[in-house]
């Protein structure tokens, strides 16, 4: 069908507020908004202020009213345990209901904070939607994140309780979490008043009196009482929810997510960027504790009327590289959202997609892709073997839902290999040069926000305005600064290269490591790879690449490296430099899935450089540096 994209985007532009009044009325509210935008509101405006609602009210109960009751809500697939368990939309508002009422005798209400700290297991879902119930706002933390982290956020957001597990479950290893929680709470300055844990067989643990409460126990005792709690109405511009990201300076910036803005955006996507009907299956293969388990695990499926799949597992070792089809296939999944990184590790495994075709993917439709860069030969070997579109989309934990997609529910655009797409409603994307002009089209530069920012974004950081203007607002007055690198070409589309300090200068040209990955990841014997700029007496800096071979691939590592500076020779030309490649087993990675170049430049150039807190195995760290010791780099 041909594309509506551009006639809808056209009436955002012509008539914005009008845009999201119509988008409003998806969502039901207990009073309508005084005013759709007030632009003297907040930092840079607040959306629909006035108007009062409730989030987990939109998610369960008008679906279970409203004829939803007997299907499927959320589907809890651990590969690690191999177990199923599956909740209907009335199961799920008793869960929701009676771990609301135990929240509320514990003394939470309106606007208290709940630390959820936990696996990927439903009950991370439920506490999420128990909190929204009663109007207390949760604060995501990623189980098994480092008790220094876990304090900051403490001492930030200052719950009144903590809701844990006892363990997370990687493959291989059971994570205690109980001791990490006891001692950031020893650390952080702010004490909450009770931890709640769910006890996991995997490991349990000791529990205090008095402070440490049973998470089963004391949702048991509620329902069987038969507890009632009636979703409170809070305010459209209240806070549904604060996620940490990293900030530059060591202090975790807290992103504050509204409720009404919120639903409306993620409510518009599921259906016009997703393309996913209600009643139909949604995965996303991500964590609750990041922002794509936030929008598209638990609140944009569910608003939306879908069946949504919460996954415990690896794309690979959890058995094997066919896991991801497995679930899809008993599922019935239409529409899987992941990280590229996962792809590149299936296609390391299982090069020629042997596992495919093993599994019934009848129903599924589109594979989405973001997170970080998707470059074009996991794309197009995705496309290839699974015979879909695969739709690059780019957005930041800021925004909470996509800046640009190639957008499945108004009919697919042609796909570009290396763009995440064109903006969506609500985004005016501008590429400004450092001093804050607008460049050509195909120009390398800032890529911007016009403010305001739409329906859904951060309103400010949690209690941190000052902040907010200036980690967002003040370099480039009248936008927000996504701290990308990018372009626009002259069809509109955007291409993202890189973080702004992914850019290096090589003797005064100014050249993406990103662009040279997509080089390197071109070569048929490599599974993934990463490039740095690391520092040079003469050129200031030049580029070194990081190269993990496909499973089975037994050629020499040397030959392999030089075809691989041959190959960016050719595509980008010598201006790039580059000159050598290193082999290693893996790349170090967050748990998200972001690989940490960061560190590794830090590694190479002698620089000194702290353990990253979310890094998945701290070991591949002496890996990287022992391979740069071996090619004499960073002496």
């Amino acid at each position: 069908m041909a594309s509506r994209y551009h006639e809808v985007y056209e009436g955002w532009k012509r008539d914005p507020v009008g845009f999201w009044a119509e988008a409003a009325k998806a969502i039901d509210w207990y009073s309508p908004a005084e005013s759709v935008f007030d632009p003297t509101a907040g930092v840079y405006g607040h959306w629909f202020t006035g108007a009062t609602c409730n989030t987990c009210f939109n998610a369960i109960d008008r679906h279970v009213a409203g004829g939803r009751a007997d299907q499927l809500a959320l589907i809890h697939d651990s590969a690690i345990t191999g177990t199923v368990r599956k909740f209907t939309y009335a199961e799920l508002k008793r869960e929701v209901v009676a771990l609301a009422s135990v929240l509320r005798h514990r003394g939470i209400g309106k606007g208290d904070r709940v630390i959820i700290y936990m696996p990927m297991v439903a009950e991370a879902a439920i506490a999420m939607l128990a909190c929204s119930r009663i109007g207390a706002v949760h604060s995501v933390v990623f189980g098994g994140f480092a008790s220094h982290e876990l304090a900051t956020r403490i001492d930030d957001a200052k719950p009144k309780l903590i809701v844990t597990a006892s363990c997370g479950l990687e493959p291989g290893r059971v994570v205690a979490y109980k001791p990490l929680l006891d001692k950031a709470i020893e650390m952080s300055r702010h004490k909450p008043d009770a931890c709640l844990i769910l006890q996991r067989e995997q490991l349990r643990c000791e529990m205090r009196d008095n402070y440490d409460f049973d998470y089963a126990d004391a949702v048991a005792r509620e329902r069987a009482a038969g507890a009632n709690v009636d979703c409170v109405p809070v305010l459209a511009t209240d806070p549904l929810y604060i996620i940490y990201t990293s900030g530059t300076t060591g202090q975790p910036k807290g992103i504050v997510r509204d409720n009404g803005g919120h639903m409306v955006a993620l409510k518009w996507t599921m259906d016009n960027e997703f393309g996913v009907k209600p009643g139909e299956v949604f995965w996303a293969a991500s964590d609750v504790g990041w922002v794509v388990g936030h929008s598209y695990i638990v609140y944009g499926p569910l608003l939306h009327g879908c069946t949504s799949v919460l996954f415990e597992g690896k794309p690979i070792g959890t058995p094997d590289a066919g896991t991801y089809w497995r679930v899809i296939s008993e599922h019935g999944v239409v529409a899987l959202f992941t990280a590229p990184t996962a792809f590149r590790a299936i296609k390391g495994q299982d090069p020629r997609g042997e596992f495919v075709p093993k599994y019934d993917l009848s129903k599924f439709r589109t594979l989405f892709l973001a997170g970080e860069r998707a470059d074009p030969e996991t794309i197009k070997w995705a496309e290839q073997k699974l015979n879909r579109p695969v739709i690059d989309h780019w957005w930041q934990t800021e925004t909470g839902s996509p800046m640009t997609i190639n957008p499945a529910g108004l009919g697919l655009l042609p796909v570009k290999y290396g763009s995440p797409g064109v903006p969506m409603p609500g985004y005016d994307i501008r590429i400004l040069d450092d001093a804050g002009h607008e460049v050509a089209r195909g120009t390398l530069g800032n890529v911007v926000v016009k403010l305001p920012l739409p329906a859904g974004c951060l309103p400010t950081l949690w209690n941190a305005d000052a902040r907010f203007r200036q980690a967002y607002l003040e370099e480039f007055p009248g936008f927000y600064k996504t701290a990308d690198a990018g372009m626009i070409d002259e069809d509109g589309y955007l291409y993202v290269m890189a973080r702004t300090d992914d850019i290096i200068n090589v003797a005064g040209h100014r050249l993406s490591t990103g662009a040279m990955e997509e080089v390197l990841a071109a070569h048929p014997d490599v599974a993934e790879c990463a490039v740095i700029g690391i520092a040079d007496a003469m050129k200031g800096q030049v580029p070194l690449g990081f190269v993990v071979l496909n499973a089975g691939v037994s050629r020499d590592t040397g030959a392999i490296e030089s075809e691989v500076v041959g190959l960016v020779r050719e595509r980008i030309g010598p201006v790039a430099a580059f000159k050598t490649v290193v082999t290693i087993k893996r790349l170090p990675k967050t748990r998200s899935g972001k690989i940490l170049r960061g560190t590794m430049q830090k590694i190479a150039d002698k620089e000194e450089w702290t353990m990253p807190a979310t890094i998945d195995d701290p070991a591949i760290l002496d890996e990287i540096a022992a391979a740069l010791e071996n090619r004499g780099i960073g002496l």
